[in-house]
């Protein structure tokens, strides 16, 4: 299934085309205390001294217990080819965080997903990239369930695979370096890591 970023937001007004004729996601701006202050293009958001902004997490659980977990394309602009959770993205204004958590992981792997759960409301993270590209998001973390494998987008997931997730929650802990930051982060505050 191939996916293109026109097809990821139908709504008039959430996106823009930017001056390379590309079409932009907007991020929604965050200030300190976690209000929204505005919009601005997510490659405009993405620097070395990055604003704060609404994004999100997910974990997808599969019938069997199991949590997916993905590797960033190499062509990502932050993290690239570093394990991570099953899937990340930020909401579009006036868009609800489940409805972007289901978009997101149509977009990114092809799953639908259900029993979407809200399990860190208040995480927030600032992490900088190898490359000096900041991260700086209140990034609420969701458990979701989905069946069948994925069909990831190749222009975010490069592999994936499926497993238990106290392992997971061990390599993460025992080996920081080898996973995203705010996945480290997360492992660190889910006490119950299932679905």
């Amino acid at each position: 299934m191939m996916h293109t970023a026109e097809s990821t937001i139908e709504r008039a007004g959430d996106q823009q085309t930017g001056g390379s004729g590309f079409v932009d996601d907007l991020v929604v701006l965050l200030d300190q205390n976690g209000r929204e202050i505005g919009t601005a293009p997510k490659s405009s958001v993405h620097g070395a001294d990055t604003s704060l902004h609404l994004a999100f997490s997910c974990y997808v659980f599969n019938d069997r217990g199991e949590v997916l977990i993905t590797r960033r394309a190499l062509t990502k602009k932050t993290w690239p080819g570093v394990w991570t959770n099953s899937f990340c993205g930020h909401p579009a204004p006036a868009e609800t965080l489940p409805d972007a958590v289901r978009r997101r992981a149509d977009f990114e792997l092809g799953l639908a997903v259900t029993g979407i759960d809200l399990a860190l409301p208040l995480f927030r993270y600032r992490a900088t990239d190898s490359s000096g590209i900041v991260e700086n998001e209140v990034c609420p973390v969701y458990l979701a369930v989905a069946t069948g494998d994925p069909v990831p987008n190749p222009d975010e997931v490069m592999e994936f695979t499926w497993t238990d997730p106290e392992t997971l929650r061990g390599s993460v802990l025992a080996s920081p370096f080898a996973f995203s930051p705010w996945m480290v982060l997360q492992m660190r505050e889910l006490e119950t890591f299932r679905a």
